[in-house]
């Protein structure tokens, strides 16, 4: 499974998904964003179980904003649509998947 690319348009339907949602929140000039992000395209790969979506900060400002990120790169671990677990800052794989299998 790939990584969604999640906005103002589909964020509800992501929302709503029967899965466990892993979001990171990034922007592009974001070093430890940069860092992550393979740990997390990795993941979307070799765990279908989750969706995984990544909301870049600058195309989605009321995301973050709903969000609380005050701070990126942010994780954030959904399950029936609310937030259940989160972190700030880059985070090795081991670490992130804890945090998806709680």
């Amino acid at each position: 499974m790939s990584v969604l690319n999640v906005n103002q348009n589909n964020f509800e339907s992501v929302k709503s998904s029967d899965r466990p949602v892993l979001l990171d929140f990034y922007a592009d000039w974001c070093g430890p964003c940069r860092m992550v992000s393979p740990i997390v395209d990795a993941i979307a790969e070799e765990n279908p179980q989750y969706l995984v979506g990544k909301i870049n900060v600058e195309d989605e400002p009321e995301l973050a904003q709903a969000f609380k990120v005050f701070s990126i790169p942010t994780l954030a671990v959904m399950k029936n649509g609310k937030v259940i677990r989160r972190s700030t800052g880059a985070q090795p794989k081991t670490q992130i998947l804890a945090m998806l299998e709680g």
